[in-house]
């Protein structure tokens, strides 16, 4: 079986980077949170094609969880991973410890203002301030010049790109469609929380962009309208809780009334344990 090099120590890192970047090599760097699926093997696949040398970074980072949400409980397998990354010729796992990347007396975060406030925003405060942070952290530590995200988590995405943006960072951000299951259920390390029924009922969520794609295509450019009609698809599926299912402006994530060109589709909803996220850019392709 392949080994899987792998780093801990933030200054091992940091000089490795350096040794790296010194014989002109190009890194790239995907940063995820571990318990990986097949969504996250394709971004490490579109990053192999982009440099010499591939990172995978696992932290479960405990600053983008609020009290009340499932830090503890979130998925690990570390062993797992391993054997996958390995799998697909990851140079590097760089999986540190928390007490290392938030070390005592930690005290400085990173808030990427108006275009964390909506969708999940409004639902999970704070998160987005961790997950600016933690990405800023990783890119100082590891020092890529590519970066690949997914796009299941749009407006991560975007909050990155604007913090790239007002921070003068010298990181290339690649972002990757979102990968589904059979159903179309958009893969995440938190499926695992559903259960048979659950699981099936989760297809509501696609059911429901798909619903507003073909009313968007068929000429309806009001977005109360096209709202009204992803709500009720998913209030059909008794075992779902919508949180939100918002349009807006897919760059700066401004709500809109009217569809005219690209308009991000945005939901979440729960389903028993599960908070779901996704997303369809209407009217266009995705950023």
């Amino acid at each position: 079986m392949p080994v899987l090099p792998a780093i801990q120590r933030v200054p091992e890192m940091q000089a490795w980077s350096e040794r790296v970047r010194r014989r002109g090599e190009r890194i790239v760097m995907v940063p995820t949170m571990g318990f990986l699926h097949e969504g996250h093997l394709s971004l490490v696949r579109a990053g192999r094609e982009r440099g010499d040398r591939l990172v995978v970074s696992i932290f479960a980072n405990p600053t983008q969880f609020a009290p009340s949400e499932d830090f503890e409980s979130y998925p690990r397998d570390l062993e797992r991973d391993v054997r996958l990354l390995a799998a697909e010729g990851v140079d590097l796992l760089f999986n540190p410890a928390a007490e290392d990347m938030y070390p005592r007396g930690y005290q400085t975060y990173v808030d990427v203002e108006a275009v964390s406030r909506p969708l999940c925003g409004v639902h999970r405060p704070g998160h987005f301030r961790g997950v600016a942070t933690v990405v800023l952290k990783l890119f100082n530590i590891v020092r890529p010049h590519v970066a690949v995200f997914g796009l299941k988590d749009y407006q991560q995405v975007q909050v990155i790109r604007r913090m790239l943006l007002d921070l003068n960072l010298d990181v290339e951000i690649v972002a990757c469609a979102t990968v589904r299951e059979p159903d179309g259920v958009a893969m995440s390390s938190r499926n695992r929380y559903l259960g048979a029924a659950e699981r099936e009922a989760a297809a509501c969520l696609q059911s429901a962009l798909g619903k507003a794609e073909a009313l968007v295509r068929g000429g309806e450019t009001s977005a109360a309208k096209v709202r009204d009609a992803v709500v009720a698809e998913i209030r059909r599926q008794p075992l779902a809780r919508l949180e939100y299912a918002d349009l807006c402006d897919p760059d700066d994530l401004e709500p809109v009334s009217e569809i005219r060109g690209s308009t991000l589709l945005a939901l979440c909803a729960w389903v028993g344990k599960a908070r779901l996220i996704d997303n369809r850019v209407l009217g266009g392709s995705q950023p």
